[in-house]
Order: structure tokens, then sequence, then C-alpha cells
């Protein structure tokens, strides 16, 4: 694997996810850890872990209403998050589900996992979702809150958030672009 050289692409998938992968930018660290001994083995499992979890409907990017939410797709996004992660070396998760449950369960996994920082786009799930909530304050990761557009100058039904009074930040209003703000804000708390 040389310097400069694109990330390698592969999917976890884990119990519980109906079918859903996880896409997963970066060398995995069981994989380093096979490359290279026990001694870096030991080293990969310390390795900074960033999950990028998106909600309901963001599947559809790029061609889901392009004047909210802009001509990106998801693909797009998580590329240029794993692209921004390698830069740091940090391990970058980005898991995305139209079901409540699979979210949920992915947040509960990240705990275990030792991710260190979540960036969260619930999508729809933001003005319903006391479960993924509960899961977020119960495995106690802190996360930043992004939407593509602002919420605030949309229906009156979507100002309202579940999750904006115990995220660390909220970015809204500012395209993809928000997602990068706010993986430079969690790479920035998690050094």
């Amino acid at each position: 694997h040389s310097v400069g050289a694109p990330s390698r692409l592969t999917f976890q998938d884990y119990p519980g996810n109906s079918g859903q992968s996880a896409a997963i930018y970066g060398k995995l660290a069981h994989m380093n850890a096979k490359k290279a001994g026990p001694k870096t083995a030991k080293n990969a499992k310390k390795k900074r872990c960033i999950l990028i979890l998106h909600g309901p409907n963001l599947n559809l990017l790029g061609q889901r209403e392009p004047g909210i939410y802009g001509h990106e797709t998801l693909t797009d996004i998580n590329a240029s998050l794993a692209s921004q992660a390698k830069a740091a070396s940090v391990e970058l998760i980005a898991f995305q589900s139209n079901h409540e449950g699979d979210l949920v369960d992915r947040i509960q996994a990240a705990r275990n996992e030792g991710v260190a920082f979540i960036v969260l786009n619930p999508g729809g799930y933001t003005h319903t979702s006391i479960a993924l909530r509960d899961a977020l304050a119960a495995v106690a990761i802190p996360f930043v809150e992004v939407h593509l557009s602002n919420i605030h100058a949309r229906e009156p039904f979507r100002r309202h958030s579940y999750f904006s009074d115990i995220a660390a930040g909220v970015i809204c209003g500012l395209g993809s672009h928000g997602y990068r703000l706010a993986l430079d804000f969690a790479l920035n708390r998690i050094r």
C-alpha cells in the first residue's frame, strides 16, 4: 500500500443489520495485525475510530430533492470523509440505514468497538426518535449532529431535534460541507 494510494474499501456486517453493510474506509485493524505481526497488532487496537451514521433516505442523496439536499451522493460524501480521516490516520466507519432499530444496534456496537466519536445525520428520525437519543445517551460517545439543509428554515415540524441538547455540536444548512466540518471537529476532539 503506497503513500497517496486511495483508501481500501471493505464491508463489515454485524449482527442485526438486516442486510445493510457498514462501509469501512481505511485499513482494518485486524488486516494490519495480520500483515505486520504482534507489535503492530497491539498498536492497531489503539487506532482511533470515528463512526459516521446516516439515517433514513440519505441513501437517495443526489436524486432526492437536490434543491434541498444537493447533488452529491452518499458515496461521494463518504469518499470525501474517508480521505479526510485517512490523512489524519483515523479509521472511519460509515453506516446508513432506513431502519431505526438498525441504527440503534449500530450505536450500541460502537461502544464495544472503541469508537471515539460519532458524526450523526439522523435524517427524519431527528424529529421522532427517542430510541436513537436513548442509545446515544447510553453509550456516552460524544457526537455532532449534522443536517444538510437548514432545519430551522423549513417546516415547523422539522425545527425540533431530539438530539441537539445532548450533542457536542450541531451543524445544519451547509450541505455536505457540514459533514466535513463535523469530522474536522471530531478529529480535533480525539487527538
